[in-house]
């Protein structure tokens, strides 16, 4: 019998890994279609890839809402060049996933903001969306 459990039990984590596996490279996959939605301002993107009750806190602890999020940046208000993402670490957990690590914000070549991230992904029926967001602001590049 403590056989029997022990092959079950290696069975169920074979087949758990490529799903964690598969499921981390759609989130990451999901981070770079929203860095480049904002590099774009593209809105219909950024819808498809928010959670309708998305909570968005900024490094200067200014919380958004989707909407707020999305003409934000589609309207230009909030100017992205450029986002450059360095350290990061997926953890997934059934069909939410953490994301935690630096990003490089570049209002412009000169305005450059450096912050510590999580992002909060769910997946659900439409696929992989953003529910959450906390950014610390970091006083330079790590």
């Amino acid at each position: 019998m403590k056989h029997i459990l022990l092959a079950l039990a290696a069975t169920v984590c074979l087949v758990a890994a490529p799903a964690d596996a598969t499921a981390m490279k759609e989130v990451s996959a999901a981070m770079e279609s929203l860095k480049q939605a904002m590099i774009h301002k593209d809105g219909p993107a950024l819808e498809k890839l928010l959670s309708d009750d998305l909570m968005y806190t900024h490094s200067t602890g200014q919380l958004e809402t989707k909407a707020q999020f999305v003409k934000s940046i589609s309207s230009g208000k909030s100017i992205v060049e450029r986002l450059d993402y360095f350290k990061h670490e997926v953890r997934v957990y059934g069909n939410t996933a953490l994301v935690r690590g630096g990003v490089d914000l570049y209002h412009s070549a000169t305005n450059i903001v450096h912050m510590d991230i999580l992002h909060v992904w769910v997946k659900g029926a439409g696929g992989w969306k953003m529910v959450a967001r906390q950014a610390t602001r970091l006083t330079a590049a790590k």
